[in-house]
Order: structure tokens, then sequence, then C-alpha cells
């Protein structure tokens, strides 16, 4: 699914975000990417879902350089950033429907297919609530909600445990279990925990200063 070769991203002068990176990543897969913050989680997912360009190595997905994939058709990829992204002052069913906008729906089976998602990610309250008025916690069950209306082949989730308490982190590590470890997708989550990368992986892959290594050092 995923293959990356000698892989480096360079931000400024001499500091790489990203330091002679390698790995592989099967079809259906469920990774977690674990370090702490600043260690280079977030900028592997940001170029796996094009959002950075690598200043050197290799990408493919599905065998295809990474340069050259249309995520509408060749892979079907989602990505959740740390912070969500919306039209703020649209409401969650008008988020919805920009979605949904490319499946030439009619207004029926539209109206139908958001209302749908609704309720099964028990948000209906949220429908015409505007985005901007959200908590952080309901952003990241509408940004979930929004990833279940494709069949993903791809699904990459990056730190959105830290800000959250303990009973929303739960809640968010449970549906996305519910959502994503039973099926076929590959799924690449970030996080600063082995808890809950134990949870969400069947492996981990460790990052140190923008490396991969073979474990992390325990805090004193």
């Amino acid at each position: 699914m995923i293959l990356v070769k000698n892989l480096y991203l360079k931000y400024i002068r001499e500091y790489f975000a990203l330091y002679d990176i390698s790995l592989s990543i099967e079809d259906g897969e469920k990774v977690a990417l674990v370090g702490e913050e600043h260690s280079g989680k977030t900028s592997l997912l940001r170029i796996l879902a094009k959002l950075e360009k690598p200043s050197k190595g290799e990408v493919y997905i599905k065998d295809i350089p990474i340069k050259k994939i249309n995520f509408r058709y060749d892979v079907s990829a989602g990505y959740l950033p740390t912070s969500p992204v919306f039209f703020e002052k649209k409401t969650v069913y008008e988020n919805f429907k920009y979605i949904l906008k490319y499946q030439k729906l009619s207004e029926a089976d539209l109206e139908n297919k958001i209302n749908d998602i609704l309720i099964d990610f028990n948000i209906e309250k949220l429908k015409d609530s505007k985005v901007k008025e959200l908590t952080l916690f309901e952003k990241y069950l509408v940004s979930i909600a929004r990833l279940c209306f494709r069949n993903l082949d791809l699904v990459l989730i990056d730190n959105i445990f830290d800000n959250l308490n303990d009973e929303e982190k739960n809640s968010i590590v449970e549906l996305i279990k519910e959502r994503f470890l039973n099926k076929k997708t590959t799924l690449v989550v970030a996080t600063t925990s082995e808890k809950i990368a134990k949870t969400l992986a069947n492996r981990n892959i460790y990052f140190s200063n923008g490396s991969i290594v073979d474990k992390l050092e325990e805090k004193n």
C-alpha cells in the first residue's frame, strides 16, 4: 500500500523535519506513528496526504509515485489533521453537502445520506450548528463522520487526542476502532501515546527528532 524510501524533508537551513525515513505499510494494515511532538509524525502524514513535498526520496501509494497520485481516482484517502478543516461559518449540514457534491446525488438522496450519517454518529443535534460554534471534540466527531461518506482505501489520522479530556479521548478512540479497525482500510495514526497506539494499531513505528528509532527513550 505505502512504500517510503530514503525520505527527507527540510524546512529551513539544516533543519530536517524528516531524515532518511524508509518504511512500508501493507494493504489493510493498522499502523501507529509514535513519538513526542515535533518528532516527524505529522510531517510524514502531510507528505502522504500530498500537503507537503519531500525534499528528497521516494514515496509510493499503491505502486504510484506520490506526485502522480490523484486522490479522487487512484486512491481513496482521508486525512484528519490535529486542527480539523471546515468552512467554519457554515453549518455541519452545509459542510457535509459540500463534500457530497461530487457524487451527483439528487437533492432527496443527498438529504437522506446526510441524515443517515448524522443518526449513525448520534450527532443529529449538530446538523444546523455552525462549525465555529462546535467544541474541538464535536469537530472531531463530525470529521470522522465526514470520512465515512466514502469507502476509503487509506485513512490518515494525526494526533487528535492530546487536547481532549479523558472521556472525550476514550470516545474518539472507540469511534476509530468501530469505524476502521475491522475494515480493509489501511489506517495510519500519529500519536504521542503508546497506550492509544496499542489500542488502534497492530504495529508501531517510533519517531524521534525526524528519524525512525527502535524504541522511545524512557523519560526520567
